[in-house]
């Protein structure tokens, strides 16, 4: 049993790019599928696939490399909120990454969205994690 199962799916994406993996395969849960559509939509990652043949779920996600230089897409994936931790913040006080060039992925009442799109929604919540 994982006990940080959000950190457990970092940590998968961030060893694969490292290791220069075109695939993941993450076992999935219904944060993990918003925040996978929130790396596709920002352009970090290839491709997704939800796929449900057992009981949880796997997620395979095709990781994005530079096609010259070979390097990774995601430069740095830092979780930021921890369950020992955790890391809330208002709609005025959402942090900017890298000064607006990376994302934070945060967790409103209103779903999971960047940081960008909850300023513009005016809404605060959990800053889940750090892409840039």
């Amino acid at each position: 049993m994982v006990t940080d199962p959000i950190a457990d799916y970092l940590t998968r994406v961030r060893n694969a790019m490292m290791a220069g993996h075109k695939v993941v395969e993450i076992p999935a849960s219904r944060i993990k599928k918003e925040i996978t559509k929130i790396l596709f939509d920002q352009g970090y990652i290839l491709n997704y696939k939800f796929e449900d043949g057992t009981v949880q779920g796997v997620i395979k996600i095709a990781l994005k490399y530079d096609k010259i230089t070979n390097l990774p897409a995601i430069k740095s994936i830092q979780r930021a909120s921890k369950p020992g931790l955790r890391k809330y913040a208002g709609s005025k006080e959402l942090p900017r990454v890298l000064n607006g060039l990376g994302i934070a992925i945060i967790s409103t009442s209103k779903g999971v969205m960047t940081d960008k799109k909850a300023r513009q929604e005016n809404v605060g919540g959990e800053v889940i994690c750090y892409v840039y």
